[in-house]
């Protein structure tokens, strides 16, 4: 049965430019040099601004889901603006298995480009359960491997590096020290049909030499983190440059990595196949593919905790374990109970102030994000917790206006802590006296 859409073929290799839509800035520019060193030509977008949205708006329902709306938006943006032949270009894009955002854009995108005129573009589908079929594009061991590596080291690029930027003494250092290493990495992985665990142990450990050595100004900095929507929590287009803004207002911004959700994912298998029933072999990959990148993580974080100066997150299985205090491991629509998890988890480590974005009407988070705050707060009475929903209708004051008052309610409770710490001072001085 012949398709209505085009079709990444085998030829198209040689010839088409692959296009990636902007998420996470490290991680895809680790990914793509993966790919061009494996053959294909790529490009991740970086086109930004309102007319993203209005190019969305123009080939998407205003209902659907805002990041689908952006990420193709972005995609028709690059197409209609010369900078690529529309003959030789292709798109790509991820699909996860899942009922929400990471299935179902491919369809979406396919309609906007018969609208736009663009039909001729093909679409792949980055997936790793034969979702969708591109011949000219193949998931490989080497290559898998490799995106699991890249994804590995964007998560510990990122982890150190928002530890490093809000105390630098000279402004751009830690973002300059970031390039260096992408270079680093991508000079050493090239012309290599697999990485060497120990090169990237290796390089993890002169990572954290490196950003230790960045002068940094010693004071001491209210940390918020960032949860929601996974497309919204990292890319700066999908939040309206969030952790810009944050840097800004003199805060540390606290960010769990791709990681923890290609984990929650896996995971999700078992727990399928515990509930609903499934396939055992589906069931038993996932559970081998948990554990690999699960020992991946525990050996990031122990290097970090060794070395002593940063700190370090969670490995999955504690994860986990921490949904089962708050929520159900079968509600895992979208980020599902890894949201929820996430702002817990945050708290724990001390990190009260949480944002929540989430995309206007996008329900799984409204319900796993939003709803389930008055349930941690019952846990956690010291949280700090706000939800802003990210929409083509939404102020940007409005959203900037909400988070400072959030902000403002840190302060205050700073000055509240230091009030009673000095009452405290004065009356045990009073006692001895």
């Amino acid at each position: 049965m012949s398709k209505d859409y085009p079709v990444f073929t085998e030829e198209m290799k040689k010839t088409h430019t692959i296009l990636l839509p902007m998420m996470l800035p490290i991680h895809f520019t680790l990914l793509r040099k993966i790919l061009e060193q494996s053959g294909y030509r790529a490009e991740v977008l970086t086109n930004d601004g309102p007319n993203i949205i209005e190019e969305g708006l123009r080939y998407v329902h205003n209902d659907t889901c805002y990041p689908a709306l952006l990420v193709i938006g972005q995609f028709i943006d690059a197409l209609k603006s010369g900078k690529y032949d529309p003959d030789k270009t292709a798109l790509m894009i991820t699909q996860t298995g899942g009922g929400c955002r990471a299935s179902n854009y491919i369809f979406l995108l396919r309609k906007a480009l018969k609208r736009s005129g663009f039909s001729q573009v093909p679409v792949i589908s980055l997936n790793a359960q034969k979702l969708d079929d591109s011949p000219g594009f193949k998931i490989t061991i080497s290559l898998g491997l490799k995106f699991v590596y890249a994804v590995l080291a964007g998560d510990f690029l990122m982890h150190i590096s928002n530890q490093c930027r809000p105390y630098e003494v000279e402004k751009g250092a830690t973002d300059r020290l970031v390039q260096t290493w992408i270079n680093h990495l991508i000079t050493a992985w090239d012309g290599k049909k697999m990485i060497g665990l120990r090169h990237l142990k290796s390089s993890f450990k002169k990572m954290l030499s490196d950003f230790d050595s960045i002068p940094k100004t010693g004071e001491k900095k209210p940390r918020v983190g960032i949860v929601g929507e996974i497309y919204v929590k990292y890319a700066p287009m999908g939040n309206n440059h969030l952790e810009e803004f944050l840097l800004s207002e003199g805060v540390e911004v606290v960010l769990f990595g791709l990681l923890d959700f290609c984990q929650y994912c896996l995971s999700n298998e078992s727990v399928d196949r515990k509930l609903y029933g499934g396939k055992f072999k589906s069931s038993l990959l996932s559970k081998i593919g948990y554990r690999v990148i699960l020992s991946l993580q525990r050996m990031m974080n122990r290097l970090i905790t060794r070395h002593g100066v940063f700190w370090a997150p969670n490995d999955f299985n504690k994860t986990r374990k921490l949904a089962e205090r708050y929520i159900g491991r079968g509600v895992k629509m979208g980020e599902g109970w890894l949201l929820t998890v996430e702002m817990a988890e945050l708290i724990e480590k001390g990190v009260n102030n949480v944002i929540c974005t989430q995309p206007f009407g996008c329900l799984p988070n409204h319900i796993a994000g939003k709803g389930m705050m008055n349930t941690i707060k019952a846990h956690h009475p010291e949280a700090n917790l706000v939800a802003i929903d990210y929409d083509s209708g939404a102020s940007i004051v409005n959203q900037q206006n909400r988070i400072k008052l959030m902000l403002a309610n840190i302060k205050r409770t700073e000055e509240m802590t230091v009030s009673k710490e000095t009452e405290k001072v004065i009356s045990t001085k009073g006692l001895s006296m």
